[in-house]
């Protein structure tokens, strides 16, 4: 797929339908019980959603139809990680919704790019793609300030640690990571990207608000 062939209505249809999602939670879980039940997620989460260690995502913010959906695949087997994957073993679907929501509920953090030299680089393959490669714009998934798309259940990756996005990018392309689904859309466009397209973007990424 090619930016090129997506109209700008589209685009800008996806951003609307994102605000409109954000404004309301699609999922049907509890708030406060997410708080109770989170206690075990802030030791690598952070106490309010936001990871110190670059390689545990920051999920403050997160849009809760992408978080239920990554802790039932968690759950399944169809992503795979360890640490979460014997957490998610012990979350009754009630549990995984009350969680989503309550980290929704949570301010995103907000950080800088991680390396300003690769800033238009990176904006541009966020931006507009590359044509060249076949590279799609993220932007026409993610929105223009990373917010995603919680109804299509694409997440939102403003401030997010650029060494998480470039770990994903780099999963999606080998196809260690599998939760696109039998889109593959994640993994057809990570596999077109170079590492320093996966640098660039994923620093430029940190810094969306």
């Amino acid at each position: 797929m090619n930016i090129k062939l997506a109209p700008l209505f589209a685009i800008a249809g996806l951003a609307f339908v994102a605000t409109q999602a954000q404004a309301e939670s699609l999922v049907n879980g509890s708030i406060d019980a997410g708080k109770a039940k989170a206690l075990t997620c802030t030791a690598c989460h952070g106490p309010e959603g936001n990871s110190s260690n670059a390689l545990w995502p920051n999920i403050a913010g997160q849009n809760a139809p992408y978080l239920l959906a990554q802790l039932q695949a968690f759950k399944s087997g169809t992503r795979n990680d360890p640490l979460m994957t014997s957490q998610a073993m012990l979350l009754s679907d009630e549990d995984m919704a009350d969680l989503a929501v309550y980290f929704e509920s949570l301010p995103a953090a907000a950080q800088a790019v991680q390396d300003a030299s690769t800033v238009d680089r990176g904006e541009a393959l966020y931006r507009g793609g590359d044509t060249a490669n076949g590279t799609t714009a993220c932007l026409a998934c993610h929105g223009p300030t990373g917010r995603g798309n919680p109804a299509a259940k694409y997440p939102a990756l403003h401030g997010q640690h650029a060494a998480y996005t470039a770990k994903q990018l780099r999963d999606y392309a080998s196809g260690a990571r599998e939760s696109d689904g039998k889109t593959r859309i994640m993994r057809d466009i990570a596999a077109t990207l170079s590492d320093e397209d996966i640098a660039a973007l994923s620093s430029y990424v940190q810094g969306l608000r």
